[in-house]
């Protein structure tokens, strides 16, 4: 496994869409966290996005993990592959 920092910034995600699929969101970071993929995750100050501690395969599998998170459709993500301390 690796490990990724993943910097997300939210686009073109109205109010109304976001606490829609907040829910479904929460649900799936829950799991993550549950299971050991999601090692640690910020909310950025201005809230228009968050940054992920996240353990994939490679950065292929980390998109992979990513892709089925509601508000995938309105993320512009940055990825960077960490050193395991």
């Amino acid at each position: 496994m690796q490990k990724f920092m993943i910097d997300i910034l939210l686009q073109g995600l109205d109010n109304e869409t976001r606490m829609r699929l907040l829910p479904a969101e929460q649900a799936m970071v829950k799991t993550w966290e549950e299971d050991g993929t999601l090692l640690a995750s910020y909310i950025k100050q201005d809230a228009a996005g968050i940054y992920l501690d996240l353990l994939a395969q490679d950065a292929q599998d980390a998109d992979a993990k990513l892709s089925k998170l509601p508000y995938y459709p309105y993320m512009k993500i940055e990825m960077a592959s960490l050193r395991i301390a």
